[in-house]
């Protein structure tokens, strides 16, 4: 037995690290030591001090206060604008207080729609606030308090929002996160790091985001809508080791053997640093249908009580991403080119995309809807309402396991894709090895999601398994986001000439009668230099 080495490569699309969502363009330190709320009036930006009781108004061109008011009330702790008068919500007496700008008159008060409202944002018609108590983001009448809308926070400590037209922006203090939220479902779309350690308010100018952080006293102007799709961070850089058994159990031979490894390569998820091992050498490297390259061995004639050992050695930096992806900026469903349609629009035995199950979950789930963006989130919402996860043995067809209601990760796969390709959105899935806990683990478990085909962004990973949490936030992070977690083998469509359905590795074999063959699969990581 002996090493050889191989290399693969593609190109990478161009990963710009340096600017992103929530990117800091620029910060400035604060007059007083305890800020909360955040505004802009179209001119200044006001920032709500709960320790002294002011408002003060800040120029965003240089940070120097042009003004202060005394707060209406006692622990002053959101602000927003509509367009002529300040609202401030003041936690200690669960009131929203209309305020003049000028001279801090107030003139209207109303109760909060709950006892813990933090931060304000203004709409154009209703203002909107963030709960802690309820862990709720509602939307509420300027007139008398009452609840217009309300949806349950992107993760448990929201203090700041802000409204930007469009979206809502919501800050959470435990995460350290800011969300980009769709306010008619309460979605988070995408998430990025807030700009401090204990970010509370924030605000909208027409082109940034700012963010008042209780930790530093600084206020932080933010990069939003720059272009830029994704941002990816936190690398791992591992040593991966993936061994394949199989052992001739007997009593007869094993006639012939073939076995195929899949060969990971260069994602924006992950750079394959220097060459490929295997131990033993090769017999061929082939591709299938979907051009994923595996490493084919073929054995004959082997012995009664033989093990044979493939090795596949290979380091890897993984990194974090995360999806920047503003719906509206999505292109249509025809500007998807026809190859990617051809291939990834295919029915399949897993799928049956025309079966009735499939058909009129489709209709349920995404109805009218004609972005490909929301198309796709509306079927990873409806999987997470009606599945949830358990390891049951076997890979189901789709309708079979949404009919079931429970599945593995495969099997959430499997239902994603046929319900994609049914609603005319092509899409495929990834096989992973996994990071489980330490540094330094093993794997034999694996993992399996799903890529679809966003025009104008490209292949997006969607984990629906992954996602089926209880926070929007936790959701969030199954579209659009990956962990650095993932040594990501496998790309395929199903039915692989050489994968069949399965992903990391495959094998077909013919052996003499009654003879046992046991395959056994394992990664070890550890940490590299």
């Amino acid at each position: 037995m002996h090493r050889a080495m191989v290399l693969f490569t593609m190109t990478l699309l161009p990963i710009m690290l340096w600017a992103y969502t929530g990117e800091i363009i620029q910060s400035f330190p604060l007059p007083s030591t305890c800020p909360t709320g955040l505004t802009f009036d179209g001119k200044y930006l006001w920032v709500a001090d709960r320790k002294v009781d002011k408002l003060f108004a800040i120029d965003p061109a240089n940070g120097k206060m042009v003004r202060e008011l005394n707060s209406p009330g006692f622990w002053p702790m959101g602000l927003a604008w509509d367009g002529k008068t300040l609202w401030v919500s003041d936690f200690k007496d669960a009131k929203i207080y209309q305020v003049d700008p000028q001279n801090g008159t107030v003139l209207r008060t109303i109760d909060a729609p709950e006892r813990s409202v933090r931060d304000l944002a203004w709409d154009g018609t209703y203002l909107w606030c963030a709960d802690d108590g309820s862990d709720e983001i509602i939307q509420f009448s300027p007139e008398d308090g009452t609840t217009i809308r309300s949806f349950k926070s992107p993760a448990s400590e929201c203090r700041g929002v802000a409204y930007d037209g469009q979206y809502l922006w919501v800050s959470d203090r435990g995460k350290d996160e800011i969300y980009l939220v769709d306010p008619q479902t309460g979605n988070v779309i995408f998430a990025t790091a807030a700009p401090g350690p204990y970010t509370k308010g924030i605000a909208f100018d027409g082109k940034s985001l700012w963010a008042v952080d209780y930790q530093t006293d600084r206020l932080y102007q933010l990069k939003i809508r720059d272009g830029v799709k994704l941002q990816t961070k936190n690398e791992r850089r591992a040593r991966v080791v993936f061994t394949y058994q199989t052992r001739n159990s007997g009593p007869g031979k094993i006639q012939n053997l073939d076995v195929y490894l899949a060969l990971p390569r260069n994602r924006d998820t992950q750079t394959i640093v220097g060459d490929i091992k295997f131990n033993p050498h090769y017999t061929d490297i082939v591709t299938d249908q979907w051009d994923q390259k595996s490493a084919h061995y073929n054995f004959k004639n082997i012995a009664p009580n033989a093990v044979i050992n493939l090795v596949m050695e290979t380091t890897v930096i993984a990194n974090e991403i995360q999806y920047f992806i503003y719906p509206e900026n999505v292109g249509k469903l025809s500007d998807i080119p026809a190859n990617i349609k051809q291939k990834y629009l295919a029915n399949h035995e897993k799928y049956q995309i025309d079966h009735p199950i499939i058909q009129n979950a489709v209709k349920e789930a995404v109805g009218n809807e004609q972005n490909p963006y929301w198309i796709a989130r509306k079927i990873f919402n409806y999987i997470i309402a009606k599945m949830y996860y358990e390891r049951v043995g076997g890979w189901n067809t789709a309708p079979t396991v949404l009919a079931r209601g429970n599945g593995s990760c495969s099997e959430y796969t499997f239902v994603y894709i046929a319900m994609c390709r049914a609603a005319g959105l092509p899409a495929r899935y990834v096989g992973s090895v996994v990071v489980r806990g330490d540094d330094a683990s093993w794997d034999d478990v694996f993992h399996r999601w799903v890529e679809v085909y966003l025009p104008n962004y490209g292949w997006i990973p969607v984990d629906p398994s992954g996602g089926d949490k209880e926070s929007p936030r936790d959701q969030a992070l199954g579209f659009g986001a990956l962990p650095n977690r993932f040594l990501i083998t496998t790309e395929g469509g199903g039915a692989s000439t050489t994968l069949g359905w399965y992903y990391n590795s495959n094998e077909f074999f013919s052996t003499e009668p009654q003879t046992k063959v046991n395959i056994e699969t394992i990664a070890e990581w550890e940490p590299a230099p």
